[in-house]
């Protein structure tokens, strides 16, 4: 399945990733800009396991040339061999295919790299920054009870739309979870300064504080340097991935 896929493809064969057919069972329209799709797995969740934050790269096609581009799964069912994935819908091939996507619309999947290490010693606090891209894998690492980071408060600087993220399926608990809501200004250079202005107090707060970032690939890559640089965070207590790239 990796022919036509350039060198990508020919990379993630070499790496003996596995390739999977997924099929369009479903769909719901969240918001006008966020779709979540119900698919059968075509046999990937017996093969592979489920863990969390697990993402898959989905191949689409772009001007004659293939494009991939990763998503996080959401409510896995290995017994059923179902899962959903949730889509912001950027301009560009992945989200022109998911507004387009009906039932029994097939397409292609790898899995290669994705893993979950949680940290050791646990969070004292969790300090995640993203964006509605990266809220599937906000959800697997918070949510649905104790979530993948165990029972620590959580503060979220959660970047979108100067509207507000009405209606997107947060799973975070508000006994636990402090959500703060940043309007996406300047190509994300204010969420930047909120995060730095906010960010210092809280990560002296406890012990064993812990960084997820996943926003947009500038905007991670300049507040992952600043916390490693300028903060002192430890590469152990910080993740740090760019979700997608700003146009």
């Amino acid at each position: 399945m990796a022919q036509g896929r350039g060198w990508e493809g020919t990379v993630l064969r070499l790496m003996r990733a596995k390739d999977f057919t997924l099929t369009v069972t479903g769909a719901e329209e969240v918001t006008a800009d966020y779709r979540r799709l119900r698919l059968t797995d075509g046999g990937l969740l017996a093969a592979t396991g489920v863990h969390p934050t697990m993402w898959i790269r989905l191949w689409f096609e772009n001007a004659g040339r293939p494009h991939q581009r990763a998503y996080t799964l959401v409510d896995p069912d290995p017994a059923a061999g179902v899962f959903a994935l949730e889509f912001a819908l950027h301009e560009g091939a992945a989200g022109d295919w998911a507004r387009a996507a009906r039932p029994g619309d097939t397409v292609e999947a790898t899995v290669q790299g994705t893993g979950f290490a949680p940290p050791a010693p646990a969070p004292s606090h969790v300090l995640v920054i993203g964006d509605p891209a990266s809220l599937p894998a906000i959800n697997s690492l918070l949510g649905d009870g104790e979530g993948a980071l165990g029972s620590a408060p959580a503060t979220v600087w959660f970047e979108g739309s100067p509207d507000g993220p009405d209606g997107l399926p947060f799973r975070t608990d508000p006994a636990r979870h402090e959500i703060r809501h940043v309007p996406r200004v300047d190509s994300g250079a204010h969420l930047v300064e909120r995060v730095k202005a906010e960010l210092p107090a809280l990560l002296t707060a406890g012990p064993d504080p812990y960084v997820w970032i996943a926003c947009d690939t500038r905007t991670t890559r300049t507040l992952a340097t600043h916390l490693r640089k300028e903060l002192g965070v430890p590469k152990e207590r910080l993740h740090a991935l760019g979700y997608w790239r700003a146009s």
